[in-house]
This record gives C-alpha cells, structure tokens and sequence, in this order.
C-alpha cells in the first residue's frame, strides 16, 4: 500500500458535471487508474463528492452510507425527472401555507419510509437503467423502495415564491427529488427539486472538501488517511507477531476490541491495523471469537 498513493480525496463537485467526470478528473491529475467515488451526484448537484484513489477503492463498500443534504424545493411544479432540469408536466396554484402547515406535512416524512425512485433515475428496470427507458418514451411503474430519513429540517420558508429549504439527512438508496416530489403531492400542490448541495457522505464533509480547480494547481491536495474513514468500525491493532500471519489470510483471535462485556456480532466489519498504526486491511466477525480476512494489504502467498 505504501508503493502507491493510497487515500480519499474530497471534492466539492460544481454543477454541471458529472460523478464520472470528476472521477477522470482526479485519475488525470494523480496519474492513477484505480479512481473511483462514492455516491452518485447527479449533474446539477453540488457538494461532497469522496473519491477514492489505488487500494483505497477497495475500502468503499465499508464507509457509512448516511448522507446530509441542504435543498431547495419550488412547490407547484411537477416535472418528469422530480427537479426543475426536467420537462414540465403541470403547474398548479401554491395553496395559503405557514411554517406549521410544512411542519406538519414533512413529519410523514421522517424515520422508515417507503419511497418510489424518480422516473429519471439509474435505478435498474429489467436490466436497463430507467432514465434510459424514460428517453425512449416509456412510462415506468418503479417499486417503491425501504429508506430512511433521520433528520428532515425546515430551514426556511418563502410564502410569496412558493419555495422552501430542507435539511435532509438520509440513508443510502435516498432520493431527495422523490421526497421533493412526495412533499408536493401531500401539500396538494406538486412540487419539484430547485437546488441541491450534499454536506456529508461516507462519513466526510464539507470542511474536508476541495474544489475542482485545485487539481489543476500544484502541488496537488494531499490525500485523507483511509482510517479516517474507518472511524465508525471497531479496530483490531496486529502485534509483531501476528503480522506475518494476517499477510497470508490467516483468521485472528478479535482480541476484544469493544468494550468489556460486549461481542462482536457475526459479519461486523473491523479495521485491522498494522504493528505501526497503519491500516493493514479489513476484517469480518465470524461470530465464534475470529476475525476473517476479507481485504489484505501488501498479502503474501
């Protein structure tokens, strides 16, 4: 791990590009090609974007998903992809509402929900994506979808534009144009997505973030240390003796690394760490006292 860079960079995506063309972006810039990202920002969304750069992108199936978002929502609009960068399907009058009347309509949408995708979205329907379908003229009948949102904020309230701010944070899976979409539908008016910035993902915020233009700058930002995202995972440090070992996939006792009392449950990952403090790979609980290999850095044999 250490022959290669070997980290997270966080950028703060500006509108009108791409996840994908910000991946490329990055991979160009640090002269790597083992670059990916985690959460999808659609082209008009800006904010935290995690790339990942070499064996770093091996550790993204295990960073949080929980995402924090700061949207506009323009109510009296419906459009075909759930945002205003979408065909209008209709208009409608925005009833006389007060803050108390949001309040009320957005508390159907907090804790466990069940939410129907946008038409336009890259939800996989019969082995195409749907925003394929939908450019073809299709009208889909998406599924609708267990997701949950655990803190939805009324920020503000603009009465004579029709237009409100949310906070929204939410679980992976989330669509903050169907919540949009949704909210209008309750308020009787429609509604559509105006603006959308994402604060948090995968455990990195906005604090942490860089803009586009930085890459193109020497020297290029310096990578964030792959623990960093590892902070929500217990952690099982290797001795001298144990190093040899692990870098052959041998199982490890847990060695305890939660409090006294407790145990690790059956498929909890660990972040397993070197003799000196460096991530050495990740592990699975088995649920028998040993933790499993499942991703070796620097493996031997």
């Amino acid at each position: 791990m250490a022959d290669q860079p070997c980290g997270f960079l966080v950028l703060d995506k500006p509108a009108g590009l791409t996840s994908h063309a910000c991946v490329g972006r990055v991979r160009r810039a640090y002269g790597l090609r083992r670059v990916g990202h985690g959460g999808t920002l659609d082209p008009a969304v800006t904010g935290v974007l995690p790339i990942a750069l070499g064996p770093a992108t091996r550790l993204l199936p295990y960073l949080e998903g929980d995402k924090t978002y700061r949207g506009v929502v323009q109510l009296g609009v419906r459009t075909v992809s759930d945002d205003l960068e979408g065909e209008v399907l209709s208009r409608a009058a925005v009833p006389a509402l007060t803050a108390a009347d949001l309040e009320a309509a957005l508390a159907a949408f907090r804790g466990p929900i069940q939410q129907v995708p946008p038409q336009v979205s890259a939800v996989h329907v019969d082995g195409q994506r749907a925003y394929a379908r939908v450019r073809q003229g299709e009208q889909l009948q998406l599924a609708a979808r267990p997701v949950t949102v655990q803190r939805l904020e009324l920020l503000g309230w603009d009465a004579a534009a029709g237009s409100l701010e949310l906070l929204v944070r939410c679980s992976a899976g989330t669509y903050i144009r169907a919540l949009a979409r949704d909210l209008g539908e309750a308020l009787g008016c429609g509604s559509a997505l105006a603006g959308l910035r994402r604060t948090e993902a995968l455990g990195f915020s906005l604090e942490q973030a860089v803009p586009l233009e930085r890459l193109e700058q020497a020297p290029l930002p310096p990578l964030l240390d792959p623990l960093a995202a590892l902070a929500h995972l217990p952690r099982r440090q290797l001795d001298e003796t144990e190093q040899a070992g692990w870098r052959c996939g041998r199982a490890l006792a847990a060695a305890a690394p939660l409090e006294p009392g407790q145990e690790l449950a059956a498929e909890q990952p660990v972040a397993v760490l070197a003799p000196d403090g460096n991530l050495a790979g990740m592990a699975r609980a088995n649920g028998t006292g040993l933790l499993q290999p499942k991703l070796v850095f620097n493996a031997t044999g």
